[in-house]
């Protein structure tokens, strides 16, 4: 996301003109948002904003996450981003779950050897901390995307940001405000329509 700064303030609606806004703006740098959308509750939980988007840095925040609440079973639903199926991930949750079992070089043998065997490890169901991938060109179906989408419309669309750490705090405090107010499970309406012939 990018901090960006409208080089002159708006003019605001009158009687018969809609709001005017200036074309030209300054760029201060930008932030990766990573988060967690409960579907439970609707909650956004331990997110992490920071200047990249790395394989540490999602490592990090799986980390992050799951000391919230340490011997609860975790799900998470990702994208096939190659940071989302990492050796460095792979080895962490077999850390983690004690798991003794011999991983394999990456690229070469075992469990580290491609994205296909790391994600058939990370997605086990007998794992208590597991990862599920959504189909490729079906985002929609990770619910954290349409939270996305509320983050956009409500907040950086119409933002005017002075510095990055202004886009941190304002980014932050929205998430505050919407799991005080905002948050709730979402409905899925889509009935599914036989396609036309």
């Amino acid at each position: 996301m990018q901090a960006v700064e409208h080089k002159y303030p708006r003019q605001p609606m009158r009687p018969g003109q809609i709001e005017r806004r200036e074309f030209e703006y300054l760029r201060h740098g930008t932030q990766c948002l990573i988060a967690n959308f409960q579907v439970a509750t609707g909650q956004i939980i331990a997110p992490t904003l920071g200047p990249t988007r790395t394989e540490a840095d999602f490592l990090a925040h799986i980390q992050q996450t799951v000391a919230t609440a340490p011997d609860a079973g975790w799900i998470f639903i990702t994208d096939r981003l190659n940071i989302h199926l990492s050796a460095s991930l792979v080895h962490w949750v077999a850390q983690t779950l004690h798991d003794p079992q011999d991983l394999g070089t990456k690229g070469k043998r075992g469990l580290l050897k491609s994205t296909q065997t790391r994600m058939a490890y990370l997605s086990e169901a007998r794992h208590r901390i597991r990862f599920v991938s959504v189909p490729k060109h079906a985002s929609w179906l990770n619910q954290v995307e349409l939270w996305f989408s509320i983050l956009g419309r409500r907040l950086l669309h119409r933002g005017s940001f002075t510095s990055v750490q202004d886009l941190r705090d304002r980014i932050l405090r929205f998430i505050d405000y919407f799991n005080r107010t905002l948050a709730k499970p979402f409905k899925w309406t889509y009935q599914g329509k036989v396609l036309a012939v």
